[in-house]
C-alpha cells in the first residue's frame, strides 16, 4: 500500500506552499542557522527539573530559529532579545550535532557535552534513544516536533508546520541491552493496534524507529551515539475494501487484446456449433439409410 505523501496546507489567495518549500529547502535554512549562530554563539540556560533549556537570541536569529521550527517562542516585553524554550533533544542537537550554541547551568556554569549528557540522562533514562531518533530524522532534513498530543514520541514534517501537515507519528522502541524495561514497547499486538488507531485517526502514518547497537555499548557518554543504529519501519492498516476500490482501469492495449480474444472465442463457438449441426445431419442420414436397407 502506497504512503499518502505530504498534505500541504492552503495559503491565502491560492498560494502554492509546495513550491515555496521547494524554493527554500530545509537543508539551506539549517546552513543559514549554523552560519548565524556560529558568529555569536548564543547561550542556553538549563531550566527547572522538567528538563530542557531557555535560549536567548537576537531578533534576526529568532526569525531563522522559527523557520527551522526548533523550540517554542516565549512572549516577553523586551525587543532586544527573543527567548525560546527548547526540549532536551533540541538543546543537545544544537550543541552536539550543529555545535552552534553554548549551554550553561542555572548558576551560570558552562556545561560541556559530557556534563550535559549526564544531566539529561538523570532526568530521563530514555534520553539516549530519544535523542538518537530525533537527530536521525533531523539529519535527514525532517522537522521534528513533540508528538505527545498524538499519542507518539514525535511527529515529523517534510517542511515547516505552517506549510504542511505532519506525515508521521513516530514511536521510538529501544532495543539496546542497557535499556532494560524500556525494551517492552510495542511487544504486544494490542499495542500495535492502539498505536495504529491513534495515528490513523489524525491522518498520520505510524513510523516505528527501533534503536539497537552494533555492540554492547554503554550509554554513559555521547560517544555511544556512533554505536547506535536506527531501523525504520512504517506500519499501516490493510483495508481490503480500499484495495478493491483502487483497481486500475484497463489500458487501451489491454482492451484491444481483450477484443481480439473475444472475436476468436466467438468464431470458435460458431465453428463448434456448425460442426455439431453437420455431425447430427450425417448421423441422421446414416440411420435412415440403415432402416431402408433392412426393409
Amino acid at each position: 500500500m502506497d504512503l499518502p505523501g505530504p498534505r500541504w496546507k492552503k495559503g491565502k489567495d491560492g498560494k502554492d506552499f509546495a513550491a515555496l518549500a521547494a524554493a527554500h529547502p530545509m537543508s539551506a535554512i539549517i546552513a543559514e542557522l549554523i552560519a548565524s549562530f556560529t558568529s555569536s554563539t548564543p547561550v542556553a540556560v538549563l531550566s527547572g527539573p522538567g528538563g530542557g533549556a531557555v535560549l536567548g537570541v537576537e531578533p534576526e536569529q529568532a526569525v531563522i530559529l522559527n523557520r527551522v521550527s526548533i523550540g517554542y517562542a516565549i512572549e516577553n516585553a523586551t525587543t532586544q532579545k527573543h527567548w525560546f524554550q527548547l526540549s532536551p533533544e533540541e538543546v543537545f542537537y544544537l550543541c552536539h550535532a550543529l555545535n552552534c550554541i553554548r549551554v550553561e547551568s542555572q548558576d551560570k556554569k558552562h556545561m560541556c557535552e559530557g556534563e550535559l549528557w549526564d544531566h539529561f540522562r538523570s532526568i530521563s533514562e530514555s534520553f539516549p534513544e530519544m535523542y538518537k531518533a530525533y537527530s536521525h530524522l533531523r539529519l535527514k532534513n525532517w522537522v521534528v516536533r513533540s508528538g505527545l498530543q498524538y499519542g507518539a514520541d514525535f511527529v515529523s514534517y517534510c517542511h515547516h508546520p505552517a506549510l504542511v501537515h505532519s506525515e508521521f507519528a513516530v514511536v521510538v522502541v529501544p532495543e539496546v541491552a542497557e535499556s532494560g524495561n524500556r525494551c517492552g514497547r510495542l511487544k504486544v499486538w494490542s499495542d500495535h493496534l492502539c498505536a495504529l488507531r491513534a495515528s490513523g485517526s489524525v491522518a498520520k502514518t505510524l513510523l516505528v524507529l527501533t534503536i539497537s547497537s552494533v555492540s554492547n555499548c554503554e550509554l554513559s557518554s555521547p560517544y555511544c551515539l556512533e554505536q547506535l543504529v536506527v531501523h525504520e519501519r512504517t506500519i499501516t492498516r490493510w483495508i481490503p475494501q480500499q484495495c478493491r476500490e483502487q483497481q486500475c482501469e484497463p489500458s487501451r492495449d489491454h482492451t484491444n487484446v481483450s477484443r481480439e480474444e473475444q472475436v476468436v472465442k466467438n468464431k470458435s463457438v460458431a465453428f463448434n456449433y456448425w460442426g455439431v449441426v453437420l455431425g447430427f445431419t450425417v448421423l441422421s442420414s446414416l440411420l435412415v439409410y440403415k432402416l431402408k436397407f433392412r426393409q
